[in-house]
């Protein structure tokens, strides 16, 4: 008699650990955050100067930004031309790593080569 006694209580016992188990798991469903946003871009824009050889910026299109030959020419004489150009668009961190190194690249060979990181509208 009283091995079933046992049993019932222990039987009881798990029947309310499974409904507070539900309980739980239906509040935690209810609680999922939907309001997810993007990451921010950032856009990297490269300026003229008069020191730095078209050559150079090719270089730092083509190695730190991972454009075409094409690419980076066309780039570089947008530069020469309108003193400014955006050379790319990415989150905050992979853009400043980027300008960081090609600044540090520039200063290596004697260039005053600028670049900037901004928000993007």
């Amino acid at each position: 008699m009283l091995n079933s006694a046992k049993k019932r209580i222990f039987a009881t016992i798990l029947k309310n650990r499974n409904r507070n188990m539900a309980k739980e798991q239906s509040a935690t469903r209810e609680r999922q955050r939907t309001n997810l946003l993007e990451p921010r871009r950032f856009k990297v824009t490269i300026y003229n100067d008069d020191f730095t050889t078209m050559e150079f910026v090719v270089r730092i299109l083509t190695q730190v930004f991972y454009k075409s030959e094409t690419e980076a020419e066309a780039l570089m004489l947008q530069v020469h031309h309108s003193d400014k150009a955006v050379v790319g668009i990415y989150s905050y961190d992979v853009a400043t790593s980027k300008v960081r190194k090609a600044t540090n690249m520039a200063r290596e060979e004697g260039f005053p080569l600028r670049l900037s990181v901004e928000p993007e509208e």
